[in-house]
């Protein structure tokens, strides 16, 4: 893998891997070496990467910064920093909250992750690479809902801003700013997302449920 390609798809790989997914008994027998190919295949072509407590430390910073940006949205003064800091708040946490959603979630389900990188569609996010063993382990409707949860945390964020403007005194614009972040998320995810992001793995794991027999 380190002197060859590392286009999976253009190896074939994944196909096989939808193979293997439905079946219990292959992903028993698979899944480690299915997790040793596709680790070595990012690794590779993935430079800017960081551990995944590293990457967390960092989202969390992050998280508690817009909580900060929030208390001067209320100390400060001027009506103009008191909408530009809880309008900040709602774009940092969009962007904070999406990744540590994936983490706590797939933790949970006994989904492990190998490392934080760069990467999405632009502009250019943090992204979270699973570790491919555990994630095939996993049941698959729950696999569904971890892919869910970064989404989801991502669209509340400027929701959870906005809840605090009333009592902000911040201007109208930044109420307006924060509900048109909130709504063209919707609208990318389902104009986008479906097709290519967390709501396309979503649908995927979920026809991976349906497809395992009882």
């Amino acid at each position: 893998m380190s002197e060859g390609s590392t286009d999976l798809r253009a190896l074939g790989f994944w196909k096989i891997v939808a193979r293997v997914k439905p079946d219990r008994v292959l992903v028993d027998e698979h899944a480690d070496q299915i997790g040793r190919i596709d680790t070595a295949a990012f690794r590779a072509g993935v430079r800017l990467r960081v551990p995944v407590w590293a990457g967390n430390l960092l989202l969390l910073v992050g998280i508690v910064a817009g909580g900060v940006a929030v208390w001067l949205a209320f100390v400060w003064d001027s009506p103009v920093w008191k909408g530009l800091a809880l309008l900040a708040a709602g774009v940092t946490w969009a962007i904070a909250v999406h990744s540590p959603a994936h983490w706590l979630v797939g933790r949970a389900i006994g989904i492990r992750f190998t490392d934080y990188f760069m990467g999405g569609p632009p502009p250019p996010r943090p992204g979270l690479k699973t570790d491919y063993a555990t994630y095939l382990r996993a049941d698959p409707d729950s696999r569904a809902w971890m892919h869910a949860s970064g989404a989801i945390a991502t669209k509340l964020a400027p929701f959870v801003a906005l809840a605090f403007w009333p009592a902000s005194g911040a201007p109208w614009w930044s109420a307006a700013a924060l509900l048109a972040l909130g709504v063209l998320q919707i609208v990318t995810d389902v104009t986008l997302s479906t097709k290519s992001s967390d709501w396309k793995r979503f649908a995927r794991e979920k026809a991976v449920a349906r497809s395992r027999e009882p």
